[in-house]
């Protein structure tokens, strides 16, 4: 786990790493934005659909190697591994906070 992350994001990865969905969605907002596979899910329930069939049924772990700030976003680079092929793939995660939650999630 890197050092100092936001304690959102730090959450989201390390409920990512138990795969665990309730501790994953958990640090959302509730009308937050995820943007993935270039598809947005909205709101709560959207985003835990998400997290089911792109993390859950995949086994996807997220395992950032660097991060850094640009602008008011917080910007995560590392591996993704799980039951998909290609596995393991390089990704970015571009998250944005406010009032110490998640409020949208972009990944690349």
């Amino acid at each position: 786990m890197l050092k100092d992350l936001p304690a959102p994001i730090a959450a989201y990865v390390n409920a990512n790493a138990r795969l665990d969905q309730g501790g994953m969605l958990a640090p959302f907002a509730p009308d937050a934005v995820v943007s993935d596979e270039r598809r947005e899910r909205r709101g709560q329930a959207e985003i835990a659909d998400w997290i089911g069939s792109a993390t859950m049924q995949t086994r996807a772990i997220f395992t950032p190697d660097s991060w850094r700030t640009e602008g008011d976003a917080v910007v995560l680079e590392g591996l993704t591994a799980g039951d998909f092929p290609g596995s393991p793939l390089r990704f970015t995660f571009r998250f944005h906070l406010a009032d110490d939650a998640i409020t949208a999630l972009e990944i690349a």
